[in-house]
């Protein structure tokens, strides 16, 4: 199973990139089987498997057949660090927002990773997920992220589903590949994008100056298109210090807020990693009398068609307390 699109910004940490060089000589054939050749140290499985879920490319375009025809030229394999196989349950609390014999909808705190990872091995809502639902969950979508469809950043809150059989994993897969998904998330920002409604549309891809990262380019990448509205300014009209920001995903790719945000002059508040800049001094205060120190980010609303009985879904969350006193914070200013 392919793993959709998604902003998840653990999949980054620890990952090896490797470019493979072949020469006409080399292009023989199968795609797998002529980077099998020049890769020793990686089977032929395991490499089909990192094809599969987009982890080659070349000229930043994505290559997902491995029985595609090997071309001469410059690849790039993105080996991710590998993690344990079987992740143990762990019996961590939950916010259950809607659960039945064939998927579970959570609204996933801040800190919680979506599975393990370097760095976050335990605690993750796999070790959860796996305590929680039982045994009946392991292997669905893979042994090591067993329910997972999507993803939300270890420091993004808000609403997730995970499916829990294999039949509700291929469906939900389905209707994230099509984008048939309805995916609102609220944001606090530094100033305001302008205009203060529109769409982003662009190319999202790897930096090419810090692999760790992502960022919009001008060739290669993948078409990543963010709708959002602002709902609130704070600070002087004519130019905020700060703002509500609604964002509406037509696509889901890593990091696509946070980057489309950032590249409108507006970065997500707290973001370390795309946030260039200095805030204002009251904004600044507000931040830390608030006690957020994470960015400023909620998945507010997950809306979808039951892939088994068909009935249409939708959940909202309120802003959890780190955001909420935050934004009432700002408003006073």
């Amino acid at each position: 199973m392919i793993a959709p699109e998604t902003d998840d910004e653990d999949a980054l940490a620890g990952t090896e990139e490797r470019v493979i060089q072949l020469d006409a000589a080399q292009a023989d054939g199968r795609l797998d089987k002529a980077l099998a050749a020049v890769l020793p140290d990686i089977s032929r499985a395991r490499l089909q498997a990192l094809i599969a879920t987009g982890a080659l490319s070349r000229d930043g375009v994505a290559i997902t057949n491995a029985s595609h025809a090997a071309a001469p030229g410059d690849y790039v394999l993105l080996i991710p660090p590998l993690v344990a196989a079987a992740p143990a349950p762990q019996a961590i609390p939950l916010t259950i927002l809607y659960e039945d014999a064939h998927l579970i909808v959570i609204d996933k705190p801040a800190g919680m990773a979506a599975h393990p990872a370097p760095g976050s091995e335990t605690g993750t809502l796999v070790n959860a997920l796996l305590a929680h639902c039982g045994e009946s969950l392991s292997g669905i979508g893979g042994v090591a992220r067993p329910g997972i469809v999507h993803r939300l950043d270890k420091d993004t809150s808000g609403v997730m589903v995970a499916a829990k059989t294999d039949a509700a994993h291929a469906g939900l897969s389905a209707l994230f590949a099509t984008h048939d998904i309805e995916r609102v998330y609220i944001a606090l920002t530094r100033g305001a994008p302008h205009p203060v409604t529109g769409t982003i549309v662009s190319q999202i891809g790897r930096s090419p100056t810090d692999r760790k990262k992502m960022a919009i380019l001008r060739a290669g990448g993948r078409e990543a298109i963010t709708h959002y509205a602002v709902k609130a300014l704070y600070g002087p009209a004519a130019r905020p210090l700060a703002a509500t920001v609604s964002c509406q995903l037509e696509t889901g790719r890593t990091h696509q807020i946070r980057v489309h945000l950032a590249s409108k002059g507006a970065p997500v508040l707290g973001d370390a990693v795309y946030g260039s800049g200095p805030v204002a001094a009251p904004v600044r205060e507000a931040i830390a009398a608030a006690g957020l120190t994470r960015q400023a980010l909620h998945a507010a609303v997950l809306g979808f068609v039951h892939p088994i009985t068909g009935e249409t879904l939708r959940f909202e969350t309120a802003l959890p307390q780190d955001m909420a006193v935050l934004q009432r914070l700002l408003a006073a200013l």
